[in-house]
């Protein structure tokens, strides 16, 4: 591959990356500790990522439960837990904190299928941003380095390439993603 199209080939795998980030997200019938990924919480003066200051399982189906390090550190995780989108109540014992997720209904089924497919198009939006951009930075090339139309055509040939593995990516993950959405 051409130096020039990897760079492009690069932003398009992380916009992929940053899609199957947002996914994992949004959560189905199941527990799925990933929902946690992005509630951090004060520990020491600094903002944590959940992860690093508490072990997290899933010992049902439907319960996420959090087992701080530190006993002091459960009005914390309480805390930082109500504050995020999750929009789930934690209960605690006092040295565990459990996340118990109600069976969704089918209304919010079909939501969250819409946000997911939503959130697909917003991919497909930017990897045909940066499509665009790496056609426009060839013709510049084309100008500056005073290159062939066939090296132009070839390189946006190999862009164009990318850009349907891409969105074909991308339609798969949405596709399965909202597949295990709506099975009950």
């Amino acid at each position: 591959m051409d130096e020039r199209v990897k760079v492009y080939d690069e932003k398009m795998t992380k916009t992929i990356a940053n899609l199957d980030s947002e996914l994992a997200t949004i959560r189905a019938g199941r527990a799925n500790p990933h929902v946690l990924d992005r509630i951090t919480v004060e520990y020491y003066g600094a903002p944590t990522p959940l992860q690093q200051v508490a072990n997290i399982t899933v010992p049902e189906a439907r319960i996420i439960q959090i087992q701080p390090w530190e006993a002091s550190m459960v009005k914390e995780i309480v805390k930082a837990i109500q504050m995020s989108e999750l929009g789930i109540n934690p209960s605690t014992d006092g040295k565990v904190v459990r996340l118990i997720f109600p069976e969704l209904t089918e209304d919010r089924r079909k939501e969250l299928t819409k946000d997911v497919k939503k959130k697909g198009e917003a991919a497909k939006v930017a990897i045909r941003n940066i499509r665009r951009d790496a056609n426009d930075s060839f013709k510049k090339l084309e100008k500056a380095e005073d290159l062939s139309e066939d090296i132009i055509a070839g390189l946006e040939e190999d862009v164009q390439k990318l850009t349907d593995k891409y969105i074909k990516d991308i339609d798969k993950a949405v596709e399965v993603k909202s597949k295990e959405l709506m099975t009950v």
